[in-house]
């Protein structure tokens, strides 16, 4: 007996060689999905979210993905531990799915605070967090000043970590660098390499306070250490929180002469008191990322503005899927 090694024309289908890109929201910053997925020119994928009456998680994805370069856009804001528990629920209905790869977008890193262990007893939670993204399914993640670029070495999986610089230089350029003087100030030590790279890079000079804490988000004392007199101080920091430092740093910067202070922070989580606390604080403004959605605070607050950096993200998705460089995101801005 013999067989055939022809097959009909109408039997076989070409194999694919390329696969598209699929954007998927979680509901911590739909808007933000919204954005980056119109700057490349798609729709969101279909993808429903929500919960039992057991208050489980249930994950639907409307559509194929089999073989497509998935993105899963969720940030860790809000609802921390729902919004976390939604994206790795995501990735694995993505993976169980057969995408051929899937990317955790995370503007702003959950528990990104927690990458040491400080004292004694203390878990390393962000340590714990890459561990449950990797074995949730994800192949990659991109994400935005992390709080220790360390927790990229948490992973076993390639992270991106985008930086919010280049649009804060833009903004400073454009809005308060003028003939007055300015100084560059870091509100902790912590801080203090992210702020002299600002500084060099505007070629102004460069602040640091130190401060002394009883517990955590309450600060005791703050000590300036340079010459911020007669000039305008920009307090550069990655994240804030309750805002006690900011509003504290800027009342230590007027005692010392300074004119007018600007804080400048990627994410604003703004909990708590945290508006009230700008709003009775010196700062003549405080500007935040969209990582984290900001619509209801900048309508209660008018010291609180925003810098869009979902161009920033979707240029990085673009680059991811054609397999380019994004080591260009790290200085500029996307046109």
């Amino acid at each position: 007996m013999t067989f055939s090694t022809e097959l009909l024309p109408s039997t076989i289908k070409p194999a694919s060689t390329t696969n598209n890109i699929k954007i998927f929201a979680g509901n911590s910053h739909v808007e933000f999905a919204r954005l980056v997925a119109k700057r490349l020119g798609l729709e969101l994928g279909k993808c429903t979210v929500s919960k039992y009456s057991n208050m489980e998680t249930a994950v639907t994805i409307g559509e194929s993905v089999r073989d497509e370069d998935v993105f899963l856009i969720q940030s860790g804001c809000g609802e921390i531990n729902d919004n976390l528990m939604e994206l790795l629920v995501m990735i694995n209905a993505c993976k169980t799915a057969s995408a051929r790869r899937i990317t955790a977008v995370v503007p702003c890193f959950p528990y990104a605070r927690q990458d040491k262990k400080d004292k004694s007893r203390a878990p390393i939670t962000a340590k714990l967090v890459a561990n449950m993204l990797t074995v949730a399914g994800a192949n990659h993640v991109i994400t935005m000043d992390l709080h220790a670029s360390q927790i990229q070495g948490f992973f076993n999986i390639p992270v991106d970590n985008l930086y919010a610089e280049p649009s804060t230089l833009k903004y400073i350029r454009d809005t308060i660098l003028g003939e007055k003087g300015v100084v560059i100030v870091s509100p902790d030590a912590g801080g203090a390499k992210r702020a002299t790279s600002i500084a060099d890079k505007l070629d102004v000079e460069f602040a640091l306070i130190h401060k002394e804490r009883k517990k955590a988000n309450e600060v005791s004392r703050m000590v300036l250490v340079g010459d911020v007199r007669d000039r305008i101080c920009i307090l550069v920091d990655d994240m804030a929180d309750t805002c006690g430092t900011l509003g504290l740093a800027a009342k230590v910067l007027l005692e010392n002469g300074a004119t007018e202070v600007y804080a400048m922070v990627t994410h604003g989580v703004l909990s708590g008191k945290a508006i009230q606390v700008i709003k009775d604080s010196a700062l003549k403004k405080i500007i935040v990322t969209n990582t984290i959605p900001q619509e209801h605070n900048l309508a209660v607050c008018p010291k609180l503005d925003q810098i869009d950096v979902s161009s920033t993200f979707a240029e990085a998705i673009r680059r991811t899927h054609n397999g380019e460089s994004i080591s260009y995101l790290f200085t500029h801005i996307p046109n």
